[in-house]
């Protein structure tokens, strides 16, 4: 099977031969630190750590990507734009004006390079003379949001051995994107009609974007990022969500599902116990990264929804971070459990922090690789 089976078989609670391995994705710091611990500089942390696993049966198909481009059109000018101590005051891509500490930049704002801590200064909709600019660069017809050969890149994909993902924001992301998580919450309140207004502006964009994409190519999963949970509570109540984004969910699911891709994604940081179910009501058949601090159970989760649901992540970073017998517990509980019924891919339950060492992380892995059928 190639690892694009894999991938749809398993989520889709299907036969396969091997379950995918995905340990966990590093980040800038942690792989500083790995360097130090025995990963070598030039060599790929994922490359390396099959040779280290004797692993030489995993191969690498041709996954071109899409370059499609859902993001604002211009994007704002990136800027510096004060320099206060040992923290800059920078404008970013998106028009938000952010303080954050000078070992950053502006290239870690852009892309998703590390674990990046900022302080929000200004955000690029603040009132409705704003937002009617900021309509103006969300236009899906524009020609630079799909690349010049799209259709050639496409018909070469469909002969691809990995999984193809499309990711999009989901409503509750997008509208933090603009006005901001406390602006945001406060209008749900105050200003709902307003709230309303810009979800069906996202919510007819993405669509009008999808009317472009689906009849030249299938990807096997749409990828959609919410992060709408705290440690403990969804940020806004079921209710809510309900009536807001439950409505753009069945309208997105429809579209994606009847042009044959058989996944849709949530990703959501946080405690998401309340917020499967209307996942689930909404045709969304997997979620991701299901964080154990955040008081998520995946075990529970299964007995809860069944197969109406499956699961990317679900394995405590923290207990990879402790390493020894700590590693083999959390992987023990989680791992067996889940995977006799499929609809799982193991993996840690988010970014790979730097306190994960690279002999731990290796270790952790072989013990994943063993239980997913790679040794």
């Amino acid at each position: 099977m190639t690892n694009r089976e894999r991938f749809v078989n398993t989520l889709t609670f299907k036969a396969t031969d091997k379950f995918p391995l995905s340990p966990g994705h590093p980040r800038e710091s942690t792989l500083a630190v790995w360097h130090k611990q025995g990963l070598p500089e030039s060599k790929h942390y994922f490359d390396h750590l099959l040779e280290v696993l004797c692993i030489d049966s995993y191969t690498h198909g041709t996954n071109l990507p899409l370059n499609i481009d859902f993001t604002l059109k211009p994007w704002f000018e990136e800027k510096v734009l004060e320099k206060k101590g040992n923290h800059l005051i920078v404008q970013d891509w998106k028009g938000n004006v952010v303080e954050i500490s000078d070992q950053f930049g502006l290239l870690h704002l852009r892309e998703a390079k590390d674990f990046v801590t900022r302080r929000w200064l200004k955000l690029p909709v603040e009132n409705k003379q704003d937002w009617e600019e900021m309509m103006k660069r969300y236009d899906a017809a524009s020609p630079e949001r799909l690349p010049n050969d799209f259709e050639s890149i496409c018909k070469k994909a469909l002969a691809r051995d990995e999984p193809m993902v499309i990711n999009i924001n989901g409503p509750f992301w997008q509208l933090r994107e603009w006005v901001g998580f406390e602006s945001l919450c406060m209008l749900f309140i105050e200003d709902p009609d307003f709230v309303e207004e810009m979800i069906n502006f996202w919510c007819d964009f993405v669509l009008a974007m999808l009317e472009r994409i689906l009849p030249h190519i299938t990807p096997d999963s749409v990828h959609l990022s919410e992060d709408m949970a705290y440690k403990a509570h969804s940020m806004i109540s079921p209710e809510m969500t309900r009536k807001f984004l439950m409505p753009v969910y069945k309208k997105w699911v429809s579209k994606i599902k009847s042009a044959g891709c058989p996944i849709v994604d949530m990703d959501s940081d946080g405690y998401i116990a309340d917020l499967i179910p209307i996942w689930i009501e909404s045709g969304i058949n997997v979620c991701d990264p299901i964080e154990v601090a955040a008081h998520n159970d995946i075990v529970l989760y299964r007995e809860t929804f069944r197969k109406n649901m499956a699961y990317v992540g679900g394995i405590d970073k923290r207990a990879i971070a402790a390493g020894g017998q700590t590693i083999k517990d959390e992987v023990m509980r989680v791992v067996p459990p889940l995977l006799r019924e499929g609809g799982f891919i193991p993996s840690c339950d988010h970014g790979v922090p730097p306190d994960i060492s690279w002999p731990d992380y290796v270790e952790y892995s072989r013990l994943l690789a063993s239980l997913t059928g790679w040794l």
